[in-house]
């Protein structure tokens, strides 16, 4: 009955993310809407159904002021992490570039205060809500810790596969490792939200890697 109620309560939720994904980065049907407000529905109803199926997720938030601070300095760090990652990739891989390119064209001729604002009020915290708050605690309570952070990470970059897009793909990889390790050794996900929204704000507005 335990492992029935798991596979409703995790399977159901994590496969309507895939598929949620599926429509806004697939060649198929990413052209049906505009992709920041599609992430920001798809990431909003993820976060409502996280909410409902497990309350005490909301118990895992700590406003402190060291919290902040950290989630800033974390952002930070992982812009860094992605520079450093751009150089390298633009010398070993003749596609990567391009593939970054891509994943910029994203943002063109749309309103960077409404992108800014969509990423610091919705799409951060709702993300990391449902894909640390919830699915990676969910894999952890089913696995263990390290088995859990894993999966969690594994899950979190193949939602992004129908991109057709090897950078984006690594770029989810190296951003869920990030905050899922964050997650595995401390709760709060305060400094995790805060972290995802600054880098999402660096990287897509601020301070852009191209």
């Amino acid at each position: 009955m335990c492992s029935k109620n798991f596979r409703l309560n995790f399977s159901g939720p994590v496969l309507l993310a895939a598929f949620l994904w599926f429509l806004m980065f697939s060649p198929w049907t990413k052209h049906w809407f505009n992709f920041w407000i599609g992430i920001a529905v798809s990431a909003s109803i993820l976060m409502v159904i996280s909410i409902l199926l497990k309350r005490n997720i909301l118990k895992q938030f700590q406003w402190t002021r060291n919290a902040i601070i950290f989630g800033v300095l974390s952002a930070a760090a992982l812009w860094v992490i992605f520079y450093l990652g751009d150089y390298f990739s633009n010398l070993l891989l003749h596609f990567a570039r391009e593939q970054v390119d891509g994943i910029y064209s994203m943002k063109d001729g749309q309103n960077k205060l409404l992108i800014t604002l969509g990423l610091v009020f919705i799409m951060g915290p709702a993300e990391e809500i449902f894909w640390r708050g919830f699915v990676q605690q969910k894999l952890i309570d089913k696995q263990g810790e390290w088995k859990g952070f894993i999966f969690a990470t594994l899950i979190y970059a193949l939602v992004h596969i129908w991109s057709f897009n090897f950078m984006l793909v690594m770029a989810a990889l190296v951003g869920g490792a990030f905050w899922g390790l964050m997650y595995r050794y401390n709760k709060n996900l305060v400094p995790i939200i805060v972290s995802h929204a600054v880098w999402d704000v660096l990287v897509f507005v601020l301070l852009p890697i191209t």
